[in-house]
């Protein structure tokens, strides 16, 4: 079921020191200015899938903004991708001003100092999402805040369709489920940060990078089927073998390689994972429900990507 926090109950001089608690326990430590004499009734509805976060915001016009002493309380671990429905915003960070409108979203980073300013009544979704999954750098960060995606094509329209979904679902998922679907979340939103930052060939042409998006996440739904192959990947996707090898070659890696480092670092989650039932998961499970049929070559390929064998990292990690 999902936490449910309301200013309604309140009369309205009590509204906003509750908010004000409400939003920086519910997301980050947060500074909360509200701009209305009589503050409105205020709702935020959360759930949880695995580490990821995720809130309904609906509100009156106000102002969140997080400091250099509010970042010192915690919270820098997270970005959080704001995916707007009803009225417009502005998103101030690194320099750089987002105009918000309905049917786009922005990215924060907690880490550092950022302003949101909503002048009218609003209904947004939020998704907080630890840093540590996504597999990029500061610098890779510094490239999506401040700016405005749209909803409506290329891997943003990938993004925003894939968070939609799933904030719509997520109360129908089991809890290893909800996992899974958390970390592809991640695996997407890496994929736009590490477009927008310029890591896929800047020569390449924006098809070419659509596309790759959009193999990249077909691959990324289907990585627990020993029988995905580059072969599969292509005429799933209505492009040749060739070609597919050509967009993999702009990202410096064969399309092989790609899918087992992604297959390797699912695997390096669950065997991490601290929860009683996932210590209790035997490494060959974890291998064959990431599409490894071989226990020998899954062993080898972990060793030679982590340095360790699967047995010595599932123990540290319960040690840990």
């Amino acid at each position: 079921m999902p936490v449910v926090l309301s200013t309604a109950p309140l009369a309205p001089y009590e509204r906003a020191d509750y908010w004000h608690s409400v939003v920086s326990d519910t997301f980050i430590p947060l500074d909360v200015v509200l701009h209305e004499g009589q503050p409105s009734v205020a709702t935020i509805s959360s759930r949880s899938l695995g580490p990821l976060q995720i809130s309904v915001v609906e509100a009156g016009p106000q102002t969140v903004s997080r400091d250099r002493r509010l970042i010192a309380r915690g919270g820098e671990g997270f970005i959080t991708v704001t995916m707007q429905h009803q009225g417009s915003a502005k998103l101030t960070q690194h320099s750089r001003q987002a105009l918000v409108k309905p049917g786009t979203f922005t990215c924060s980073d907690a880490g550092q100092p950022y302003e949101r300013e909503q002048p009218d009544p609003f209904r947004f979704t939020a998704f907080r999402v630890p840093k540590e999954g996504l597999g990029v750098t500061e610098d890779d960060l510094r490239a999506i805040t401040g700016t405005v995606f749209g909803s409506d094509c290329g891997t943003s329209a990938l993004v925003a369709g894939y968070l939609e979904r799933l904030a719509e679902r997520a109360g129908g998922f089991d809890p290893y489920t909800g996992e899974q679907l958390a970390m592809t979340a991640s695996d997407l939103l890496a994929v736009l940060i590490r477009e927008r930052q310029g890591r896929l060939n800047p020569q390449a042409s924006e098809v070419a990078r659509g596309m790759l998006a959009r193999v990249k996440a077909y691959a990324l739904r289907h990585l627990a089927d020993p029988d995905l192959s580059p072969e599969r990947i292509a005429a799933a996707n209505h492009i040749s073998v060739r070609y597919l090898h050509k967009l993999f070659q702009s990202d410096g890696v064969t399309v092989s390689r790609w899918v087992q480092g992604e297959r390797l670092e699912r695997c390096r989650r669950d065997l991490s994972l601290p929860s009683r039932a996932a210590s209790s998961i035997s490494v060959s499970a974890v291998a064959h429900r990431w599409g490894f049929v071989s226990p020998s070559h899954f062993s080898r390929a972990f060793r030679a990507a982590y340095a360790m064998s699967p047995r010595e990292w599932q123990s540290r990690s319960r040690t840990a």
